[in-house]
């Protein structure tokens, strides 16, 4: 079965998960797998950018990185990183079968995001460096079967409450349990998921930085990095977090260097300038909400919106008020997961907030395209961007 015929097959969403399939499958196969330790990015926000920036560092110095990433905009591939781009068809096709030979008839336990977990293990087994970000961010995550160098914390806050609890605690806690022995975790945190993180660590002997800053060397060469591509503030920390990775991973002489040579982020659909007066970006919750009104603070954008009916809509539209000059909901459908469509309308009613359907652009104003994947996906679609 090719790789089309299978991921046809499979739904990228899920109502109910099984824990531990990933886990006793790796414990059924794991001498097929020569993966190296690697570098497991866990939290709510920022895991793609912090991704993807510290694999452009370790690139830049010589060595081969595989970075694994969820979901994708256009293409399942998007999801795997090697060597500088996108991985080809034909090796992810050739892998895909190199797969399906290991796990057989167990290839079918495994759900859409467990499959892709693997094939990416497959893939970067000869690289240098392996980061891998975690789906739902927690103990029971596909990714975190797989032995580790380094464990990355981004903001953490809710998320998937569904899979991981409905309280904060119950959310920081799954995902700090992934922690390696070495670790390290934004204080762009809530104080009491620090102090759980550093008692985590305690229990686990592991050495846990807090990133509160840079030093003031690496600090000097991020500035004319920041002018020169306008980084919002949520990219400044999570570049942040990824040279201070660089640098546990490898030394500061060596990151200062990476830094200097770094181009832009290859990484679509995080706060993407399209053009001039259009943007894009895919953060789709709360966090990301607080980051966009942070980054067009005191003006008023035209928002095209939606997200799926499980996220805290009324509390994200409340965020983007200040903002908002209008919400156009760009209407559209998904076979597994309801978009909010019709709900967005009465709660900009409630919020007094002015809305209606998109129909067109307007070049002449700004406008920021903001929600799930799906809406964005559709979006660049439709409008060739």
């Amino acid at each position: 079965m090719s790789l089309s015929e299978f991921l046809a097959k499979k739904s990228e969403f899920y109502s109910k998960i099984d824990p531990f399939v990933a886990f006793r499958i790796f414990e059924k196969y794991q001498k097929y797998f020569k993966i190296p330790p690697i570098i497991h990015i866990v939290g709510t926000n920022g895991k793609g950018s912090t991704g993807r920036f510290l694999a452009q560092l370790l690139e830049i110095l010589g060595y081969e990185v595989g970075h694994y990433s969820s979901p994708h905009l256009f293409e399942f591939r998007e999801r795997f990183y090697l060597k500088k781009g996108i991985v080809d068809e034909d090796l992810l096709e050739k892998t895909h079968q190199k797969l399906s030979l290991i796990l057989q008839e167990d290839l079918e336990k495994l759900s859409y995001f467990e499959y892709a977990t693997f094939l990416a293990a497959l893939l970067f087994e000869k690289c240098d460096f392996v980061i891998f970000e975690a789906g739902l961010g927690g103990e029971y995550d596909a990714t975190s079967v797989f032995k580790k160098r380094l464990s990355i914390f981004t903001q953490i806050d809710y998320d998937h409450e569904q899979f991981l609890g409905n309280t904060l605690e119950k959310i920081a806690r799954t995902k700090l349990k992934t922690m390696a022995k070495k670790a390290l975790i934004s204080t762009n945190q809530n104080e009491s998921i620090l102090k759980m993180a550093q008692k985590i660590a305690l229990l686990k002997g592991a050495k846990l930085c807090i990133l509160k800053d840079l030093s003031s060397d690496l600090l000097e060469n991020l500035e004319p990095y920041k002018a020169k591509f306008k980084l919002p503030l949520f990219l400044e920390n999570n570049l942040k977090l990824a040279l201070k990775a660089c640098e546990i991973l490898l030394s500061k002489s060596q990151t200062i260097k990476a830094l200097q040579n770094l181009t832009s982020l290859n990484l679509r659909g995080r706060l993407e300038k399209l053009k001039e007066n259009l943007y894009i970006d895919v953060g789709h919750n709360v966090l990301a909400a607080r980051a966009l009104c942070e980054y067009f603070k005191d003006e008023k954008i035209e928002i095209v919106y939606n997200g799926f009916l499980d996220k805290k809509i009324f509390e994200i539209l409340k965020i983007l008020k200040p903002i908002s000059a209008r919400i156009m909901v760009f209407k559209c459908e998904n076979e597994v997961r309801a978009l909010a469509n019709e709900q967005i309308f009465e709660f900009c009613k409630e919020l007094n907030i002015e809305c209606e359907e998109f129909k067109r652009l307007d070049e002449g104003k700004k406008t920021l395209v903001f929600g799930s994947f799906v809406l964005v996906e559709k979006f660049l679609k439709d409008y060739g961007a």
